[in-house]
């Protein structure tokens, strides 16, 4: 059940771009300089998918991807505080090309990788002389000789990290993450990411389907008027509208538990901070990538600008991310890019905050800014069957979206969600094209 009247809520894909300007109060005519309104396909809140990851693997285990379409994303990118963009290296022998290190810290980076790609938790003959599990990733760091600036692309563009917080953690926690980056990357080349041809609202389309298959039901543009509890203190029933009445009477929806987003359930939630997401159409691609643009440029690429590459030093805690997609995944007119800049908010001035990425983006022709609050909830649902997610990070991507997801799953069925039939060679056959 959604209250909005298009599939997604939240993370929805809004089309012809008419409504976008609708969305955000500007207006209900997008200009003609645009192009086809009809050509737009624009994510409220984009992320891509990890190529290997475990949400690539959830949609290849439950069928889904019979009615999606994936293509690759054609460049990942690292900002270093000189102001430049660099691709981020992920194999030994990009770690030698690369101009992101010195002569020194490229092969101090390459045995790095070596060590790290090789590693196996159950395998002790893999950790070698720095790679016990339980040292602290800053102790790994160091005993291989790697710089802050190093450390900064490691964790934030290759582990994905979105704080520093990991270096004192355990190192078993992220070589994995830096492992499914090399893996994800091997499978199409140019970068670790995927992203669904005509946006993301083709993931819960895709989901309605294959529900309606096994008898679910999906309900759009039904307000939620509240819900019943029983005597136990457990959900029952929702209540909304009836659409066959005229009158819209309310009536109640049995049930044994619900799943849901944190919109629908403020009491059951507490604020956590705040994201500030800036959706801004270019007509040009992200300048410092390269790709299949004639010309020069990527028809779609991920920027990441780790906190401690920001001028000035220690101006922001928090990454700003930077991801573009165009008409190469049908989402723009011919022409044109659809940009999100996005950052967990530290301060009152937005733009201010989002600056860099704003930079990185080139000449903007329209900006739509918004600041969303972050919630989680503030139980697990066990009590009452009312499992809520957490609200959607700044990140650009959906590792720690599955994370959630995952959790989830394991509080309202009591088990782990387990991936491993959706075999590696389905994963490669999951639409993905180049």
């Amino acid at each position: 059940m959604d209250r909005n009247d298009y599939y997604g809520g939240e993370s929805a894909s809004l089309t012809p771009l008419d409504k976008v300007y609708e969305h955000f109060g500007k207006g209900s005519k997008a200009p003609e300089e645009f192009g086809k309104g009809r050509d737009y396909n624009v994510d409220l809140i984009p992320k891509f998918l990890m190529a290997n990851g475990s949400l690539v693997k959830a949609l290849v285990y439950s069928g889904v991807t019979r009615y999606l379409e994936f293509k690759s994303v054609e460049g990942s990118y690292v900002y270093k505080s000189t102001g430049k963009v660099w691709k981020v290296p992920s194999t030994p022998a990009e770690a030698l090309s690369s101009s992101l290190m010195g002569i020194f810290q490229k092969n101090r980076f390459r045995n790095f990788l070596k060590a790290v790609y090789n590693w196996k938790l159950e395998d002790k003959g893999t950790w070698g002389k720095y790679l016990q599990p339980d040292k602290p990733m800053q102790m790994v760091f160091e005993n291989f000789g790697l710089d802050a600036n190093s450390a900064d692309f490691i964790g934030h563009a290759l582990a994905l990290h979105r704080d520093d917080l990991y270096k004192s953690r355990p190192c078993k926690e992220t070589i994995p993450k830096i492992q499914l980056y090399g893996d994800s990357i091997a499978r199409y080349g140019s970068s670790p990411y995927l992203y669904p041809l005509y946006g993301l609202g083709e993931l819960p389309q895709g989901f309605a389907r294959l529900s309606a298959i096994y008898g679910g039901t999906y309900m759009l543009n039904r307000p939620i008027e509240g819900f019943e509890y029983g005597e136990d203190g457990r959900i029952c029933a929702v209540r909304a509208p009836d659409p066959d009445d005229e009158a819209q009477t309310v009536k109640a929806v049995k049930c044994k538990m619900v799943i849901g987003d944190p919109t629908y359930f403020p009491e059951k939630v507490r604020k956590v901070g705040k994201v500030a997401r800036a959706i801004c159409i270019l007509n040009h691609p992200l300048p410092m990538t390269k790709g299949s643009v004639p010309g020069g440029g990527a028809y779609s690429a991920q920027i990441i600008v780790p906190a401690n590459q920001i001028l000035p030093a220690g101006s922001k805690k928090c990454d700003i991310y930077v991801g573009a997609v165009s008409s190469a995944h049908n989402i723009a007119a011919d022409g044109k890019w659809v940009a999100m800049v996005s950052t967990t908010l530290e301060t009152g001035n937005v733009d201010k905050e989002l600056e860099v990425g704003y930079n990185l983006c080139g000449p903007i022709l329209e900006k739509f800014v918004t600041v969303s609050d972050l919630y989680e909830p503030v139980a697990d649902g066990s009590a009452d069957g009312v499992f809520i997610s957490k609200s959607y990070d700044a990140t650009s991507h959906f590792e720690t979206t599955f994370d959630d997801i995952n959790s989830l799953y394991k509080r309202a069925t009591g088990q782990d969600l387990d991936l491993s039939k959706a075999a590696d060679e389905e994963g490669a056959d999951a639409g993905a094209g180049q």
